[in-house]
């Protein structure tokens, strides 16, 4: 039997934090999540005490998170003028609250083995499943994060949303662990794990086969991506020359993206540089300075905020306008970014307000997913599903958007906070999930970017680049993208929702009841 000392755990656990976020963007190794969790099972299924063993876990979870979402730490500083010890206290907070995935992981799974020896094969991806699920955060991320750029791994997505990824890296971890640990005796588990893995990995590559094909039939939208490249400022306000430029920018850009033969043009969010009346029902005159489709012949979709003065509410919307001018359709944002677009509580504790930056939590929620209509070429109905910003990895909220049954996901995106090293590419990693989860294309038109086309696959197909345009301004830029016409939202996923991981959570209760009722192996402190 393995023996460690409290500072060999804890290196262990450190490692396992470390291999986690490592394997995913920027840094890319993502071989490492396929072991990532075994030097923290070692650790904390060997742990003298279960105080200890919450210890490690907590550990593990707090240095993953840090290695992942460091950048957190800069938007403080930079955008809501946070000291740097403020900022990093802060910034802890936020990585021990994540880091309770790893501590109810490591609570429930040496709750169980030190009454019940369950291979780790078994209890590791059914609990973390259960956990990523349970357990609150502000930017849903989970270990499948790891996977995003293997297409063959994620498929399984379709039927189980993207915590099943979870389930395999947790399965084939939770099987080098037995072998680690038991020899010979653990070789029926893994060979169970092997079975499922190859099963999945079969299941990716014949859906895959049949999704292309379908692709290869489907009609075609050119579609032009304008990545504006602005530096937004905090409280939206900006003068009247910056607002033209901005503009002319936007539509100069357009222009181009049409004449590379874009049949529908998509603006970033928030990229209209003015508000909008919640009334807005066409274009303005080509005499108005604030004229939008100026020099086009094809659709916009743009990215606006819209207020309504009589109630003095603002929303973060998308707007399409047709051939002509008219808007003939309108989204209202519905799951806004907490701390940011809104503050939880403000409405009860309203003097909160003066300890935050102007113009935060200013808007209010949209009612409900939706599609709009789109004429394309040919006459072909194009039934266009808009997310904005981080709705795009919302599992809940695009599920509700796969029952309208959309023919293409359309990203409404402003990373530009976040700078450009990790946060965006984060981003677009987590994102490619939805394409997979509805079986549908999803373009992503980003202020900064990465603008980007992913196909009903998860693949990604085109793509631009990440820039910090408070650091480093550029020009604006874009990309035209061919999608194909898909009808999305005819998944297992999209009408069963979470079943696999509701299975997983009554699996761990089934299994902590049991271990309850047993005779403890060792002492629990």
């Amino acid at each position: 039997m393995l023996k460690l000392n409290f500072y060999g755990a804890f290196g262990l656990v450190t490692l396992s934090g470390c291999l986690w976020f490592l394997a995913v963007t920027p840094f890319d190794l993502s071989a490492l999540a396929w072991i990532a969790a075994v030097p923290m099972l070692l650790a904390v299924d060997r742990a003298p005490t279960f105080k200890q063993a919450l210890i490690l876990g907590w550990w593990a979870g707090i240095v993953e998170t840090a290695g992942g979402f460091y950048w957190l730490i800069d938007v403080m500083r930079r955008f809501a003028d946070f000291p740097e010890v403020a900022a990093a206290l802060v910034f802890l907070l936020f990585c021990a609250a994540r880091g309770l995935i790893f501590l109810l992981f490591t609570a429930i799974v040496c709750g169980v083995r030190r009454r019940r020896r369950v291979p780790m094969t078994v209890l590791a991806p059914l609990i973390l499943v259960s956990c990523e699920l349970l357990v609150p955060q502000l930017f849903p991320c989970g270990q499948w994060i790891s996977q995003a750029w293997h297409p063959l791994v994620i498929q399984i997505a379709e039927l189980t949303g993207p915590l099943g990824v979870t389930a395999l890296l947790m399965l084939v971890n939770g099987a080098l662990f037995d072998l680690a640990v038991d020899g010979r005796a653990a070789r029926y588990p893994a060979l169970a794990a092997a079975v499922l893995l190859a099963a999945a990995l079969i299941f990716g590559a014949v859906r895959m086969r049949q999704v292309d094909d379908m692709v290869a039939r489907a009609p075609r939208l050119k579609i032009g991506l304008v990545q504006p490249n602005f530096a937004y400022t905090v409280d939206g306000e900006i003068s009247r020359d910056e607002a033209i430029r901005q503009l002319t920018a936007l539509q100069v850009e357009s222009r181009r993206l049409q004449r590379a033969g874009a049949q529908l043009i998509v603006w970033s969010e928030g990229a209209y540089p003015v508000n909008l009346p919640q009334d807005f029902i066409a274009d303005f005159a080509p005499g108005s300075v604030g004229m939008i489709r100026r020099g086009l012949s094809v659709p916009v979709l743009i990215g606006a905020e819209m207020y309504d003065a009589a109630r003095d509410d603002a929303f973060n919307s998308a707007i399409l306008l047709d051939a002509d001018g008219r808007a003939v359709g309108r989204y209202d944002k519905v799951r806004l970014l907490a701390f940011g677009e809104y503050i939880p509580g403000i409405d009860s504790f309203p003097w909160l307000r003066k300890f935050l930056p102007a113009g935060t939590g200013r808007f209010t929620a949209g009612k409900g997913p939706g599609v709009m209509t789109l004429q394309g070429p040919g006459g072909q109905v194009w039934k266009l599903g808009p997310v904005i910003c981080y709705e795009d990895i919302l599992q809940g909220f695009l599920r509700g958007v796969g029952r309208l049954h959309p023919n293409l996901l359309v990203n409404l995106t402003s990373d530009s906070w976040f700078g450009a090293e990790s946060e965006p590419w984060e981003h677009l990693a987590l994102s490619v999930f939805a394409s997979v989860e509805l079986r549908v294309s999803m373009v992503r038109a980003v202020n900064s970017g990465v603008s980007a086309l992913i196909d009903p696959n998860g693949r990604l197909v085109q793509r631009t680049y990440a820039n910090d345009p408070y650091r480093n301004p550029r020009s604006e830029d874009g990309i035209v993208v061919t999608a194909p016409w898909m009808s999305g939202g005819h998944t297992v996923y999209a009408a069963a929702g979470n079943w696999f991981a509701y299975l997983c959570i009554a699996a761990t209760l089934i299994f902590v009841c049991v271990a309850a009722g047993a005779k403890p192996g060792r002492s629990i402190d």
